[in-house]
């Protein structure tokens, strides 16, 4: 990390340092993995299968145990908090799988991301079918029968219903058709110029970079590059060692 970098992730809106983390008992995913994002930022991570991408949100979101390490959010540590306490100081997440509730309907789905600010239903609920006005025009419909792309939708709202400082997103656009993942991403930007500081996991590496403002590259748990989307994207090691082979799992 450059003085520079340096002085961004001191300053950043949420950071994390040096985690290591893992599912089971001296079993570690993460050996050190460091992120920051600042303020209005989207930040892209990418890596091959096994790198540690999900288990990275998973770890700042605390559903994985961080051994060592810390998270913070505006300065002040949240390393390990519960996920409803990091719901309430403002960090959204949606996870790729399971991420709504089936038998109930969108509308009812967008109540439950609004459970602990139940005064700003209403609100929120404007706000975010701003966004995707075709989740007010089927409000009453229920998630099970939307597709994979509309469940996606719900799902980005649902966590957007407590107004976060911070979205991270666990691969938006998997298991999406190729029109499908385009339109995932474009919401994704949508999103961030509204203010929302959004960090994303992504498999369509190199869509990912042709968005994001930077970029990591994860490798065996820990950072192998970082930099501006755009340079990552045309970084002669970056495309020989990982968007060849990213590209060919798309």
């Amino acid at each position: 990390m450059t003085a520079d970098q340096g002085v961004a992730a001191a300053d950043a809106l949420v950071r994390a340092d040096n985690l290591v983390a893992g599912y089971l008992p001296g079993v570690n995913i993460l050996n050190g993995c460091d992120l920051y994002a600042n303020q209005g930022e989207l930040v892209g991570i990418i890596g091959p299968n096994g790198a540690g991408k999900s288990t990275l949100l998973k770890a700042m979101f605390g559903l994985v145990k961080i051994s060592s390490g810390s998270v913070y959010l505006a300065g002040e540590e949240i390393t390990g908090q519960r996920a409803d306490q990091l719901v309430r100081r403002g960090i959204g997440f949606v996870p790729q799988n399971n991420n709504v509730f089936p038998s109930l309907t969108i509308e009812e789905n967008l109540q439950m991301g609004a459970v602990q600010i139940p005064a700003r239903f209403d609100e929120r609920f404007e706000f975010v079918t701003s966004l995707f006005p075709t989740l007010k025009e089927r409000r009453k419909q229920r998630a099970g029968s939307l597709s994979g792309g509309e469940r996606q939708m719900v799902a980005m709202s649902r966590a957007l219903m407590m107004d976060p400082k911070v979205l991270l997103l666990d691969e938006p656009s998997a298991g999406l058709s190729p029109a499908l993942q385009d339109e995932v991403f474009v919401r994704v930007r949508e999103i961030n110029r509204t203010g929302v500081t959004v960090i994303m996991v992504e498999q369509n590496a190199r869509r990912c970079l042709q968005i994001v403002d930077r970029g990591y590259v994860l490798d065996q748990g820990k950072n192998a590059y970082t930099g501006t989307g755009k340079s990552l994207a045309s970084d002669p090691k970056v495309i020989e060692l990982y968007l060849g082979t990213l590209a060919k799992a798309k």
